[in-house]
């Protein structure tokens, strides 16, 4: 579906004074290059104040940028979800597969914080994310008093996420725990992604044995995480040998695929081709700060073989 377009504002902050025009651009936004930028300011989608400027215009402390991104053809996407509890405060929707939660990537009106606001108002807010491929429960705040009362409960950890995840192997422990530190590492094609990194920020995972598949080499796992970092199970399962089955970016130790070897591929965080289904969430209430739990059913697609299991 071709979207709507975009207008991206800008403050020209004082480290920027004396650049021109295509040169902030150019520094700012790497993904086009600076004679992108000169071609899209000389037709009219930069404006510099409220007026068409030029690319070798000064900018000055102050100044404001607007960029005016014309429609473009966004990837398909599911775009249905299911509202699992809703009141004035929060909401607890069932996100599928292959929605994104929040814009990026070429995704602006095809990712779920787009649909939600459509559907309910513009105060909704996602409390914490989900990766595109990962389905399941999330929970969105309806106003700000809401939205910091929960993130500070996610900060004292009162909040309890509970995933399910289809790794590989079968030789792990009934339930172990991951506590490996998460963080930015460099990437080939993102420049950095998150990672296991030894300097990384506190993270970790409890994990627990549902049902082995030895036919399969895989295992049904169930992961509780308190803390909540980018990739967080993707990550610690591959560092602690048993990685996603058809996760195509992280490997054993953690790290990721960086397309520099002769049999790897150079996967982005997005790519799907896992199971990792948001199971639970349990939060402490903002108007009567007793704990809810909500469950999201596992999709129907769910492979047979470990649907009994869950369901």
């Amino acid at each position: 579906m071709k979207n709507k377009g975009y207008s991206y504002p800008d403050r020209v902050l004082k480290s920027d004074e004396g650049l021109s025009v295509a040169a902030f651009y150019a520094l700012h936004y790497t993904h086009s290059t600076q004679e992108t930028w000169q071609q899209r300011i000389n037709t009219g989608q930069v404006l510099l104040n409220g007026r068409p400027t030029s690319p070798d215009d000064t900018l000055t402390r102050g100044d404001r940028l607007i960029y005016d991104r014309p429609p473009w053809e966004e990837p398909d996407v599911p775009r249905n979800f299911v509202t699992l509890f809703e009141d004035g405060n929060v909401l607890v929707l069932a996100k599928p597969s292959g929605l994104p939660v929040l814009p990026g990537g070429g995704f602006l009106e095809n990712t779920l914080l787009y649909l939600v606001r459509q559907r309910y108002d513009v105060e909704c807010s996602p409390l914490h994310r989900l990766g595109r491929a990962t389905s399941g429960a999330i929970l969105f705040t309806r106003n700000t008093r809401t939205a910091r009362f929960l993130r500070m409960a996610m900060d004292e950890r009162r909040i309890r996420k509970v995933y399910l995840a289809l790794a590989s192997g079968t030789a792990m422990p009934d339930a172990f725990t991951v506590d490996a530190p998460i963080g930015p590492v460099p990437f080939q094609r993102l420049k950095t992604i998150h990672a296991y990194c030894p300097h990384g920020r506190p993270s970790i995972s409890h994990v627990r044995v549902i049902r082995r598949l030895p036919h399969d080499n895989a295992t049904l796992l169930e992961v509780t995480i308190p803390t909540g970092r980018p990739h967080q199970i993707r990550i610690h399962l591959s560092y602690a040998g048993f990685p996603l089955v058809g996760d195509p970016l992280y490997q054993s130790g953690g790290i990721p695929f960086d397309g520099s070897g002769e049999n790897e591929c150079a996967a982005l965080p997005g790519d799907s081709g896992y199971f990792l289904h948001s199971w639970k969430i349990r939060f402490p209430h903002p108007e009567t700060g007793g704990d809810m739990e909500v469950l999201c059913p596992p999709p129907p697609d769910l492979p047979p073989l470990i649907e009994p299991s869950v369901r």
